[in-house]
This record gives C-alpha cells, sequence and structure tokens, in this order.
C-alpha cells in the first residue's frame, strides 16, 4: 500500500480524497494555488505545498510543478481527482517514468478512451452498441453533408477531444449544416487545441445513463449498477440519481453487460464510468467512457455502501477486486448546488460566504469545501457542494431532499439552491418523465 498520497486537485474532490487516505492510513500531501490557501484541503492534509498563482494553467494544470510537489514531500503516489489533470494521458505518463503510481488507468487506456473517435471505433469492435455516425474524423463541410444525409437529420456535430458540452453543435437540417461546422471547429480548437470533429446521429429525447465499473490489474472488471444523469444544462450535469426511475431489470443488465465488455476490452484498471444515451424505446447507445472517479460518484456509494475512493486506491495498489456485480438496494438523489444565479440564465457568482449551514439528519450527506467566511474564487469550476439523500424509495428520497434543500443556507452568494427546491416540487420529474432536454422546458420562478 501507499505511504503517501499527493492530491492533484482542490475544492470538495481533494477533501474526499483526503478522508479516504487517512482511514486508510495513508499519508496525504495537498497542492493550492495562491487563491485556495484558506481552502480546507490545505488545512487537513499532512503536508501541502503551494504550486503556483489563481490561474489554473499556472498551478494545477502545471504538471512540472505538480510533479516538483511530488518530489520535495517524497510522495509515491498521485491522486487526480476529476477534472484538470484527471484524464490527461501525459501527466499520467511522467508519473509512470518517475516510479509514482498515477491513481488511474495507464497513459494508453486514457489516451484511446479520451479520443472520441477512438473510442467509438473499440466500442464497436468490442461489440458493443455505439450511435449511427461518421467513420473516424470528418475532413470537410461537404463529407460532413454526405455523412449527414446518410444518416438522416437531426445530427450532433461533436468535438473529439471534447467534453463538458463544448465543441458539440445539434443541425437540425442541411441549410444549418455549413454554419454549425464552423462554429463547433471554432470552439473544438479554442478549448481543447484540437479542432478535429464526427458526426452523430442525434438522439431526440434520450436519457444520459451511466454505468460504473471497477477494473483490476488482474484482469477482473465489475460493474457498480447505473446513475440517471439526465437532468442537465447545456450538456452540465445537475441532479443525478440511482436507480434510474427509467429503468427496468432486463436494461440494466444489458447495459451492465456491455459495460463490463468496454472494460474489458480495454484491460481497464481503476473505476471508471461507460456513459450511454438511451432512447424512448430503451435502446442503449455507447457515448463515451470516463477513465476516473466521476462528480456523482456518492451516488453510487450511497446504494452500495461502498468507498469507491477506497476501491480505487486497493485497485491502484494491485489489490484484487472482492464481491461481484452490485445492484442498488435504496434510492439516491444527488444536487449539485453551484455558485450561479439560477435566474440569470445560471450566471457564475462568487464571493464571499457569511453564512453557511449545511441540512443534517439520517440519508443526507453534504461533500463540499465551503464554509462561512470561505471566498468562493472566480477562477475555478462553480460547485461549492453536493447534497445527497438516500432513502428506502424515490418518493421518500424527494421528499428527504426539499427537507433538505429547506435546512441548506447559504448567505453572501447565489446559489442553485432555489432551482433544485423548483425541481423536487416538478411533477414530470416526481413522475419520472424527464429527459437530457427536460430543462430547455422547464419554467424556473
Amino acid at each position: 500500500m501507499f505511504k503517501k498520497v499527493l492530491i492533484a486537485n482542490r475544492g470538495e474532490i481533494a477533501l474526499r480524497v483526503l478522508r479516504t487516505c487517512k482511514e486508510m492510513n495513508i499519508k496525504t500531501v495537498a497542492v493550492y494555488s495562491t487563491a485556495d490557501k484558506d481552502a480546507l484541503h490545505v488545512r487537513f492534509a499532512d503536508e501541502a505545498v503551494c504550486i503556483g498563482p489563481p490561474s489554473s494553467t499556472e498551478s494545477y494544470l502545471s504538471i512540472p510543478r505538480i510533479m516538483a510537489a511530488v518530489e520535495i514531500t517524497n510522495a509515491d503516489a498521485v491522486h487526480p481527482g476529476y477534472g484538470f489533470l484527471a484524464e490527461n494521458a501525459d501527466f499520467a505518463q511522467v508519473c509512470d517514468e518517475y516510479d509514482i503510481k498515477f491513481i488511474g488507468p495507464t497513459p494508453d487506456m486514457i489516451k484511446n478512451m479520451g479520443d472520441k473517435v477512438t473510442a467509438k471505433e473499440t466500442m464497436i469492435k468490442a461489440g458493443v452498441p455505439v450511435v449511427p455516425g461518421s467513420d473516424g474524423l470528418v475532413k470537410s463541410v461537404k463529407a460532413g453533408l454526405e455523412v449527414s444525409k446518410e444518416i438522416g437529420y437531426p445530427v450532433i456535430i461533436k468535438a473529439t477531444s471534447g467534453g463538458g458540452g463544448k465543441g458539440m453543435r445539434i443541425v437540425w437540417s442541411e441549410d444549418d449544416f455549413e454554419t454549425q461546422w464552423n462554429m463547433a471547429r471554432n470552439e473544438a480548437k479554442a478549448s481543447f487545441g484540437n479542432d478535429g470533429i464526427y458526426i452523430e446521429k442525434f438522439i431526440e429525447e434520450p436519457r444520459h445513463i451511466e454505468i460504473q465499473i471497477i477494473g483490476d490489474q488482474h484482469g477482473n472488471v465489475v460493474h457498480l449498477s447505473e446513475r440517471d444523469c439526465s437532468i442537465q444544462r447545456r450538456h452540465q450535469k445537475l441532479v443525478e440519481e440511482c436507480p434510474s426511475p427509467f429503468m427496468t431489470d432486463e436494461l440494466r443488465d444489458q447495459m451492465g453487460k456491455a459495460a463490463i465488455l468496454a472494460g474489458k476490452s480495454i484491460n481497464y484498471e481503476g473505476v471508471g464510468t461507460v456513459e450511454f444515451l438511451v432512447d424512448k424505446f430503451r435502446t442503449f447507445y455507447f457515448m463515451e467512457m470516463n477513465t476516473r472517479i466521476q462528480v456523482e460518484h456518492p451516488v453510487t456509494e450511497e446504494v452500495i455502501e461502498r468507498d469507491l475512493i477506497k476501491e480505487q486506491i486497493k485497485v491502484a495498489a494491485g489489490e484484487e477486486l472482492s464481491g461481484n456485480n452490485y445492484f442498488p438496494q435504496l434510492h439516491c438523489i444527488e444536487c449539485r448546488i453551484n455558485a450561479e444565479n439560477p435566474y440569470q440564465d445560471f450566471r457564475p457568482s462568487p464571493g464571499n460566504i457569511n453564512y453557511f449551514h449545511s441540512p443534517k439528519g439520517h440519508g443526507v450527506r453534504v461533500d463540499t469545501h465551503a464554509y462561512a467566511g470561505y471566498t468562493v474564487p472566480p477562477f475555478y469550476d462553480s460547485m461549492i457542494a453536493k447534497l445527497i439523500c438516500r432513502a428506502e424509495t424515490r418518493e421518500e428520497c424527494i421528499t428527504k431532499m426539499e427537507r433538505a434543500l429547506d435546512e441548506f443556507v447559504i448567505d453572501g452568494i447565489d446559489t442553485t439552491i432555489p432551482f433544485h427546491r423548483q425541481l423536487m416540487k416538478d411533477e414530470r420529474f416526481r413522475n419520472g418523465d424527464f429527459h437530457t432536454g427536460f430543462l430547455n422546458e422547464f419554467d424556473l420562478k
């Protein structure tokens, strides 16, 4: 087992990893930018190293600075959390070259699954169903028009290096294709430094359902059931739950087997998520694979009583997986609490938190790095907390979430708490009648 883990991240995920490491008697190293000098992960880690100014490119995304922190603290492993360098194959490769264990998959796994075209080709070879689309990258508008005509409109143009909704455009007709093509390529180039584009059939009113998997270094892969992530805005998830109200036992079995097939096809090591689009007829298609711990991993933890960070660390240390596939015994919903104003198109709301009271009670969990007096910096992701509620049924879970949201008080900045309160009361949401475009029809009051 590792003696000292450097956590190459910030915020609530840095705290989340830190806590599990302490429970496993592993020493911890925090890294931080000058904007995060008062952050809780800095305060609670055994050691902390400042790695630069607020800009991510000069701190949390700087591989040389993070590796310098590894060297001066004698850490023998790095946990990347999510975001930043978590799916950066170059970072994993540098760790490997310096004999530092990257707690995650190998560089080749990250590279192959991170490039969406390569990932799709890999899944086709493995027999995992994929969305109809182009055969690899599309090089020109003319070629794109031919592909789109063949598979039929609407289509979606996607950046091969994309994520978080960047470099994605839906095209409803041939007349609009060239405009959307140019916009997608320009955004992809600006966001990822790669304007590679591919095209898929756009699945109307789909559910976004993902399967959590774990693979070890001995060839074993298991799945830990699904999470429904269909409540999202501009391709950014806001609410996740398990089990999905759309799921059937037969569909769960089919998707679980497909996810394991995906993992075994690349000898996957670590925790990961295989993401699918599911149409209204419950036909599912591979969308992408995230080769890291997910923001929404607590949803799975709460329904199967298993610490996924602990499992991730054990697998990285070479331990063999114990147990088989898991299925949800309870219901869990997670609401992402962002420093945003939902009444002003979710405009970011950085600033000082004057008062902070988190809800408590049986089946209520809050993962956060915020506190009264904490200043939310404008430089990073706006998520400041995750409110996770667990109950025996979905109806009870929604009622518990309503109560918890009423208890959640954050003064000084705007948050998405009012949005979540309204969503929990929405009849269509309560009936499980929603899809990825649901919020386009949601009238926030």
